[in-house]
């Protein structure tokens, strides 16, 4: 029985051998449209979760007009700034530093940008950054997965040859043209099997952003949490998976560049995960705004209209309770 389901199972996983398809003059890229399919489905899941915790529901997409283009921006910035060898070395071309489509878009560089926007966004509606970044973290987590089927069809940033059931084909890709290139036969250069890190990725950010949401209902986090959670499951397997990789990159002491500040985000996110669950706990987290509203002051009564003339105090010296009482430090 088990060698029947043996000769049935595909000798490797498949890959495409086109990327981009036209529409009269306009090109149809399948990165950009994962891209693109994970950002959709990332603001979406973030709405619920915000509206969730008492945020207004279309926020989200004014956080993304700032977040979208600033991450695109930080993505790219990174891994150029990461792979620089391929625009800026012998025989680079640097104006190709700008093809985003091409794919190239390193995740980390993406977060900063992202980020920044964010903070912008929330500064602008006077709420908190962090409990908007803890509605996000599943999301965004979910928008990776998606996004990283764009290497699939770019065929890109595979590991390791292999012969594994679950290996991936490779074909030798023109990315100029978003095409397999052929041989004297018409059909597609096929470079060989490898892992293919692209699925073993997109299947852990989809397990990560299961384990928040369970954690957020389980555990109660608090403010920030979710999203130093997020941080430290996918750096974790990040830096597995980086270590399958043989696409071309910067080395550090033998180690890629992506090794290296994945370990220290990694590091960074755990202690701050485990100071605030020990200072925090769980519980009822705090108000989403910045600056807590004061309440509506009082109506002024009519001219003569006092304890003496209606015998009872004059509700804006005696029933108000003072400013003080309600202020209390941002935190």
């Amino acid at each position: 029985m088990s060698t029947a389901v043996s000769t049935a199972l595909p000798a490797a996983l498949p890959s495409p051998v086109q990327g981009v398809w036209h529409l009269g003059p306009v090109p149809l890229r399948a990165y950009a449209l994962c891209i693109l399919a994970g950002i959709v489905a990332g603001l979406w899941i973030t709405s619920k979760r915000w509206s969730a915790k008492g945020g207004r529901a279309d926020f989200p997409l004014d956080v993304a007009v700032w977040a979208v283009p600033l991450g695109v921006v930080g993505a790219r910035l990174y891994h150029v700034l990461t792979s620089p060898d391929a625009y800026f070395g012998p025989g680079g071309q640097p104006l190709r530093a700008l093809y985003v489509w091409e794919g190239g878009l390193g995740i980390w560089g993406a977060v900063a940008g992202g980020a920044l926007g964010a903070w912008i966004a929330c500064r602008r509606a006077g709420y908190r950054l962090a409990p908007f970044a803890d509605a996000v973290a599943p999301g965004l987590l979910v928008a990776q997965a998606l996004g990283r089927w764009g290497n699939w069809f770019n065929n890109e940033l595979y590991g390791r040859a292999t012969d594994l059931p679950w290996a991936l084909t490779v074909h030798d890709w023109d990315e100029s043209t978003g095409r397999a290139l052929t041989g004297p036969d018409g059909a597609a250069v096929v470079l060989g099997t490898f892992h293919p890190t692209f699925l073993y990725e997109s299947l852990w950010c989809l397990l990560s952003a299961a384990v928040i949401v369970l954690a957020d209902r389980r555990l109660r986090l608090r403010r920030g949490q979710a999203f130093a959670l997020y941080v430290v499951l996918y750096t974790a397997g990040r830096s597995v998976f980086e270590a399958l990789r043989v696409d071309e990159a910067e080395l550090i002491a033998g180690l890629r560049v992506n090794q290296w500040v994945s370990a220290l985000v990694l590091l960074v996110a755990l202690v701050a995960l485990v100071r605030s669950r020990r200072r925090h706990g769980g519980g009822p987290d705090l108000p989403l705004e910045r600056v807590p509203s004061l309440p509506s002051p009082a109506p002024t009564p009519p001219a003569g209209d006092t304890q003496s003339q209606t015998g009872a105090p004059n509700v804006n010296e005696s029933a108000q309770p003072s400013r003080r009482e309600h202020d209390h430090p941002d935190s």
